[in-house]
């Protein structure tokens, strides 16, 4: 199955949910990770029953905050 993760065309060898797709990709600190598929906000709640499916385009956005 292929998808669009961050811009790049990735295989994955089955279907999965956000969650198992943030471990697979090893995503940097998934605790703080926003996910978003074909421009969706995906709630943290739901990435253990959100699944990922063929040609989806899937972005981890991470805000940093700062400033004075």
């Amino acid at each position: 199955m292929n998808i669009t993760l961050n811009g790049k065309i990735v295989f994955l060898d089955k279907k999965m949910m956000v969650d198992e797709l943030l471990e697979v990709t090893k995503a940097q600190t998934p605790e703080y990770v926003t996910v978003q598929i074909n421009n969706e906000f995906i709630d943290k709640a739901d990435f253990g029953i959100t699944p990922i499916n063929e040609g989806d385009t899937v972005e981890y956005l991470y805000f940093m905050g700062g400033g004075q």
